[in-house]
């Protein structure tokens, strides 16, 4: 079970730039995968899930996102993106996609501690 994460890189406040995450090993399908990102000298910290609910999908986001990011997947190819938008200079931290092995409440997604198979980062960095 594995996923890949890329699509970082240096960009100028304002700019754009889509994250993605291939997953392989298993059939994601149904499963909650998420975008966490750690600023140097922060924790971890949540910024975007998407899960299955009722043959449809459900968004969620930080506040400190919302309305710039937009998180989106692809069944078809096992692949999750994230669409950055108007980035910051505190949007600046390495982001890594993360996967749960089974469907998550709405109340734990925001948890790292609830995902089990993680992504190995790729860098983001927003210039002033």
């Amino acid at each position: 079970v594995q996923l890949q994460a890329s699509g970082g890189g240096l960009v100028q406040a304002g700019a754009s730039l889509r994250l993605s995450c291939e997953a392989s090993g298993r059939t994601w399908s149904g499963y909650t995968m998420a975008w966490f990102r750690q600023a140097p000298g922060k924790e971890r910290e949540f910024g975007a899930a998407i899960r299955w609910s009722g043959g449809g999908s459900m968004t969620y986001y930080a506040d400190s996102i919302k309305g710039r990011f937009t998180v989106s997947r692809d069944k078809t190819k096992n692949m999750m993106y994230l669409q950055m938008n108007s980035l910051k200079p505190e949007d600046t931290a390495v982001y890594y996609c993360a996967a749960s092995a089974r469907s998550l409440i709405v109340s734990t997604l925001r948890a790292a501690t609830s995902y089990d198979y993680w992504g190995q980062g790729t860098q983001v960095t927003v210039s002033s």
